[in-house]
């Protein structure tokens, strides 16, 4: 059992696998675990130094203080499973979080206030809200209402032209709303036409490669 949580460790900290060498903050926890679960789900493990040295836990108050952060720091709640790993007499605690379907999850944070988050690489990264836009476009029944009007109409010809597009820049460009602005770069990313990519410096938007040329034109 020891060989599987060194080899675990050994691959870092990632996009699936986030290292705490203790709670002491159930808030803190939950935008981890929000993190994961709004994104390519992963794991916690708890008592591994961010170096990957085993420093071990307590075992029961740790496990309650993820329980807090999953069920009362995350909205809607967010379940987990857990493993228990003996290690050279310490024991570490193994956190499994899915991909959700029930996205987009919050984390209460030390103001009270519920932001959401997305894991990139090893980071965090509080989500952008056309992300949470299309989150709920996803999960509505209603559909989308799409018109194809000389503002979508300019968001395709640039994107054909340049390599990426921020959502002020496109904004600032077609001399918009930023309620109209979301909506157009959300019905996108949802139609799977466009793409989008966020990391610590921002979010960016980029026609997706793998449309094919016919469906753009019809774009045109």
């Amino acid at each position: 059992m020891s060989i599987y949580l060194h080899k675990l460790i050994e691959e870092g900290e990632h996009q699936q696998q986030d290292f705490k060498y203790c709670i002491n903050d159930s808030k803190k926890i939950a935008k981890s675990l929000v993190a994961f679960a709004n994104t390519d789900g992963g794991r916690l493990l708890i008592g591994v130094k961010d170096n990957g040295k085993i420093a071990g836990i307590r075992t029961d108050e740790e496990f309650y203080m993820v329980e807090a952060a999953a069920k009362i720091y995350s909205n809607p709640a967010i379940n987990f499973s857990t493993k228990q790993w003996q290690v050279e007499g310490k024991t570490v605690l193994e956190i499994g979080i899915d991909s959700s379907e029930d996205r987009p999850h919050f984390a209460k944070d030390e103001s009270g206030k519920w932001l959401a988050y997305v894991r990139m690489k090893d980071e965090n990264v509080l989500a952008h809200k056309i992300q949470i836009e299309v989150w709920k476009k996803q999960n509505s029944l209603k559909g989308i209402y799409f018109t194809y009007s000389e503002d979508e109409k300019f968001l395709v010809e640039y994107l054909k032209k340049n390599e990426q597009i921020t959502f002020s820049k496109f904004m600032r460009l077609a001399h918009i709303s930023r309620r109209k602005a979301e909506e157009i770069l959300s019905n996108f990313v949802v139609m799977d036409v466009i793409r989008m990519n966020t990391n610590r410096e921002g979010t960016y938007f980029f026609l997706n490669t793998e449309v094919g040329e016919d469906k753009l034109q019809k774009f045109e």
